[in-house]
Parts: C-alpha cells; sequence; structure tokens
C-alpha cells in the first residue's frame, strides 16, 4: 500500500499522516510510539491488504500541531484526539492498530467507547504503564519541577542528517533504513540544517499514572477482540510475567510472542503482516 498524505482538522489544530490502502475498504486508525510518527507505518503497510489505514502523527510528533502553551500531554487528553481524528475522518466504528504508546492510547480508547471499537491490535504495550502509591509524590514533583524548568531553550540544530539518525539507531537499536524512515518525518528544515519537529514537552514524565489494579481493570474493560503482539526479549518497562498476565485479563484476547526488538513491526514487517492480517479482516 502506497502511503499517500492526509490532514484533518480538530480542536487543537491540524493533524497530519500518511494514508494507506482504499478508502473504503476495513478502517484501520494506526497509532505510533512515543517520539515516533505516522513513518513508523510505512514497512508493515507495504505488506497488508484490503484496509484503509490512516496513521496521524499524533499531537506534538511529526507534523502535526503541537498542543497549546499551558496545556499538558496525557492519555485522557490523547483519547479524545483520536476520536476527533476518527470522527474528522467520518468513521463511526473501526479498528485500532497501536505501538507503544500509541498501543496504551489505544487500549484506552476500546475501553472508553468499545461501541465504536471493532477490533484491536497491540503491540508491545498493553494498557497503562501503572505506579505504585508510595511513588505519587516523587513523580508529581519530578514532573512539575520538569515542566517548569523546560525554558525556552534553543532547538539543537543539525546540518544534515546524520546525527539523528545514528542518534535513533543507539537509542532505539534501529537499523539504519528504519532509523532514517522516522528521522526524514521527525525533522524540519531551519537555517543551517535541520531540527525535530516533535514538542520538547514530550519528554516531561508524566505527573499521575494509574494504580496496577486500574491498569488492570482498564484491559479488564476492553470488550473487542484483541490481539496483543510482544518481543522477545521483553522490555524492561513491560517485564515477565506480568506483561502475559495482562494479557490474560481480556476478555476476548490472545497474546502471539515474536523474537525481535521493541520496533519489530518496522524491523520485521513481513512477520507481523502476517500475525494481523487476518485477525483485521475478520
Amino acid at each position: 500500500m502506497t502511503p499517500r498524505p492526509f490532514e484533518v482538522e480538530i480542536g487543537i489544530g491540524t493533524v497530519r499522516g500518511l494514508r494507506f490502502g482504499t478508502v473504503g475498504a476495513r478502517r484501520v486508525l494506526a497509532l505510533h510510539g512515543w517520539l515516533d510518527n505516522a513513518a513508523s507505518f510505512v514497512p508493515l503497510a507495504a505488506h497488508l491488504e484490503g484496509l484503509d489505514l490512516v496513521a496521524p502523527d499524533l499531537p506534538g510528533h511529526g507534523r502535526s500541531a503541537h498542543m497549546p502553551v499551558g496545556t499538558d500531554y496525557t492519555f485522557v487528553g490523547a483519547v479524545h484526539q483520536v476520536l476527533d481524528i476518527a470522527d474528522a475522518l467520518g468513521w463511526d466504528r473501526f479498528a485500532l492498530l497501536g505501538h507503544s504508546m500509541g498501543a496504551g492510547i489505544a487500549s484506552l480508547v476500546a475501553a472508553a467507547v468499545p461501541e465504536r471499537i471493532e477490533r484491536l491490535v497491540a503491540i508491545e504495550a498493553l494498557g497503562a504503564l501503572p505506579e505504585t502509591e508510595p511513588e505519587t509524590v516523587p513523580r508529581l514533583r519530578e514532573a512539575v519541577a520538569s515542566s517548569r524548568g523546560l525554558g525556552t531553550r534553543p532547538l539543537r540544530v543539525f546540518p544534515d542528517l546524520d546525527a539523528p539518525i545514528r542518534a535513533r539507531v543507539r537509542v532505539n537499536d534501529l537499523s539504519e533504513p528504519v532509523a532514517r524512515l522516522l528521522v526524514e518525518r521527525g525533522v524540519q528544515a531551519v537555517e543551517g540544517g535541520h531540527v525535530w519537529c516533535s514538542d520538547p514537552r514530550l519528554t516531561i514524565p508524566t505527573a499521575v499514572r494509574m494504580t496496577p489494579g486500574q491498569v488492570d481493570a482498564l484491559i479488564a474493560g476492553i470488550e473487542c477482540p484483541t490481539r496483543v503482539i510482544y518481543a522477545d526479549p521483553p522490555q524492561p518497562y513491560l517485564p515477565e510475567p506480568d506483561r502475559s498476565r495482562r494479557a490474560r485479563l481480556l476478555p476476548d484476547g490472545d497474546l502471539v510472542v515474536i523474537a525481535g526488538g521493541h520496533h519489530l513491526h518496522m524491523e520485521q514487517p513481513v512477520e507481523i503482516a502476517a500475525a494481523i492480517g487476518d485477525f483485521l479482516q475478520c
């Protein structure tokens, strides 16, 4: 499926992204991970058929608008933004495909509006990241201090794309072609080179997280058929056996574990397409 640019207007401004497949086919909204963008789904979409797959740059990412000054990026806010995008597309019911942060957001959307979500594919995340009660105050203080200290530091200007590509390769253990896809959509040209497009406020820690019990209740409230795909080895933020335990909480879910890294949907698109293609078509 060849990507085509698209854009819609929602409450916070213009959301841009990529659209694959045929308008009128099975509707799938694809949500990327933290500090990624719509290009995250380019490799995978090339191996999927019979879908109208829309991958937005989530607010603050890629080429979409940033949240207004004085507001925060929150998971609840992201739920409304996803629904606003679907409304702007004219979609009443649709499937969700999410990776990492996008899978967490998709989980919340599926639990919040079950009447609108047909199916959910969650790659490398399910539900939200929990926090125990004793960590509530330290986390809040860290988030507030980080936000107040962010200031208006100038963005680093890269003379070419080599340095940001090397950074993504190193930090995310990506191959060069995959890192290049994300970087090319994740930077903008300025005098003297390029700067990251992403909103610096995305690096501020989440001020308040759900408790483990709340996350479990959220997952148990996802009513649609759900396929969870985890990479092996597990990520430190979602270790075994907890991540498999979470998947078992789904009323109508199954779990697929595939050897690979965190961005396995980009590095191993043929294998991931085989694991989700039929599921999304049901």
